[in-house]
């Protein structure tokens, strides 16, 4: 094959004959902006690799803090463990209401309030219990019937009852 005026080979080039292929003389450049695109995607495909999972292992801390139940002392009674097991989420362990039911904007009222509770019958508190509050306007408080017995619920209201008055 014969030499062109450059040195390189005919039959090459973009202005080469022959059954070769034409390459252009220059390499071929990307536009920078399917570079940054290309780039970008990239890094959002690493961010959801790396930020995924650390956002979920952070929504599950902090759901587990707010959702796991109170410690209860090896000394309790079975009422105490009830209570500390089902009620204090919300109601707190000593009955003054707790932060976590703060975090969904409830307020539950003290259980240790003696005009509050005294004006409460016991029946009423085993319906709220067992039914939950959504029949009486009370949303934030669950239904415990499918968890508790009802001798169990009837505890829990002697204990309720039984609690020191707030200072």
């Amino acid at each position: 094959m014969s030499r062109g005026s450059k040195g390189r080979r005919a039959g090459t080039g973009a202005t080469g004959s022959g059954m070769t292929p034409m390459l252009p003389d220059r390499p071929v450049r990307v536009k920078r902006s399917r570079a940054r695109a290309m780039l970008r995607r990239v890094k959002a495909k690493w961010l959801l690799v790396i930020a995924g999972p650390t956002l979920l292992l952070l929504a599950g801390s902090v759901l587990a803090v707010i959702f796991l139940p109170f410690p209860v002392p090896r000394t309790a009674t079975p009422v105490q463990r009830l209570y500390l097991s089902r009620c204090a989420t919300c109601h707190g362990s000593t009955g003054e209401g707790s932060w976590r039911a703060t975090i969904f904007l409830m307020r539950p009222g003290s259980l240790r309030d003696p005009a509050r509770m005294a004006g409460l019958s016991d029946e009423y508190l085993f319906n709220l219990i067992k039914n939950g509050g959504a029949t009486i306007g009370k949303p934030g408080m669950p239904a415990f019937g499918y968890h508790l017995t009802d001798s169990e619920i009837r505890d829990l209201i002697a204990y309720l009852r039984a609690m020191p008055a707030s200072k």
